[in-house]
């Protein structure tokens, strides 16, 4: 059931003692706390209110085109980016100050993402390698082929001696680190698969027993479940050592990304907006559909209790349990938003602007 978009509109009146702008709301909105980074504004009528939070700082010196994929080191020292300008870069994630340049991938590179120790980087490209990099001194220390397409994302596998990524080619794939071997493909859909996310299951879950033994190379696959998100419309779930289908959601429109909220309870976006919430237990019907707008959900992210989204039209939300409003991420203005990262409360965005903003989340 889809709720009908409200508007209204804002007024600034003026500042007001300490530079706060005077603001006031058409009808039926009521303006709640303003502050220099954040305006509430609630609907009493329809019992709803969101607050808007402008970019505690950003840096527009990183890239000089569109940044496609960031994230955050586990410490929260530093991010790496990719970017159609043909670069990735490893960042001070305090200022923006560029630290490694990580060249050696052929055409763009699609995605990047930091091992848990935050001193090693995964990324894969429109060149179908997958590569692995110190962020220490920039050097590429592991290549992987055997794609025959762009790869479009990666999972890491618990501390990091085992990978995932999946490409345009159809398939996820999982690697041996150490070895810098291909242990298996995972899944193959005969459709580009767009992203991915790696899970431990609930007990409950049936994964299905592997045809045969698997690798001792394998580290950590038991009780694991792979989410793929494919172009074909569908939302599959696989058992990572198995190799075994777990179920098979069929969507609205092809899924672009996906992620695990618990053991339990999964996300995934769609082109046509849809972010779908689903039990892992029983995928027959969507527990709900947040439908924002109808531009392409292009990232998802668990946080706190709840998670984060991206759009193609700029929007960025958090969605939280205990809060009895959304927070809206601004400033992309009509950009999209490729991805989103986080380290405690500071929430980081990079967009088709080439521009990375950092949010900081004082009071959630």
């Amino acid at each position: 059931m889809r709720r009908p978009t409200l508007y209204g509109s804002l007024t600034r009146r003026g500042l007001s003692t300490g530079g706060i702008p005077d603001i006031v709301a058409s009808e039926g909105f009521v303006v709640g706390e303003v502050t220099k980074k954040s305006i509430l504004i609630s609907c009493p009528h329809e019992n709803v209110s969101t607050k808007f939070l402008a970019p505690y700082t950003t840096f527009c010196r990183i890239h000089q085109k569109s940044i496609t994929c960031l994230d955050i080191s586990s410490g929260g020292g530093l991010g790496v980016s990719t970017s159609t300008d043909g670069t990735m870069k490893i960042w001070q994630a305090a200022n923006g100050e560029i630290r490694r340049l990580l060249e050696g991938h052929v055409y763009d590179v699609n995605c990047c993402r930091f091992f848990p120790s935050g001193l090693v980087v995964l990324s894969g490209g429109m060149d179908a390698q997958l590569k692995i990099w110190s962020a220490e001194d920039a050097s590429c220390v592991v290549t992987f082929k055997g794609h025959k397409g762009g790869i479009l994302d990666t999972a890491i596998v618990d501390r990091g001696r085992n990978v995932l990524s999946c490409s345009r080619d159809g398939t996820a794939r999982l690697w041996d680190c150490g070895k810098s071997a291909c242990l298996g493909v995972i899944a193959d859909c005969g459709s580009p698969v767009n992203g991915i996310a790696v899970g431990t299951a609930d007990n409950s879950l049936n994964l299905g027993t592997p045809e045969k033994a698997p690798s001792e190379r394998e580290i950590g696959t038991e009780w694991k479940i792979l989410l793929l998100a494919r172009e074909d419309k569908k939302l599959q779930g696989v058992g990572l050592q198995s190799r075994q289908p777990v179920f098979l959601f069929v969507g609205s429109d092809a899924f672009n990304c996906c992620t695990f909220l618990s053991s339990t309870y999964i996300l995934a976006g769609t082109q046509d907006g849809n972010i779908y919430q689903l039990d892992v237990r029983n995928t027959n019907a969507p527990i709900q559909v947040i439908h924002r707008s109808g531009a392409p959900v292009l990232s998802l992210l668990p946080y706190r209790d709840g998670f984060i989204a991206s759009q193609g039209d700029g929007t960025c939300f958090i969605v939280q349990q205990d809060l009895d409003y959304v927070l809206d991420l601004t400033e992309a203005d009509c950009d999209p938003v490729y991805k989103v990262a986080s380290w405690e409360k500071q929430i980081y965005t990079c967009c088709r602007d080439g521009i990375v903003r950092r949010y900081q989340l004082f009071d959630l």
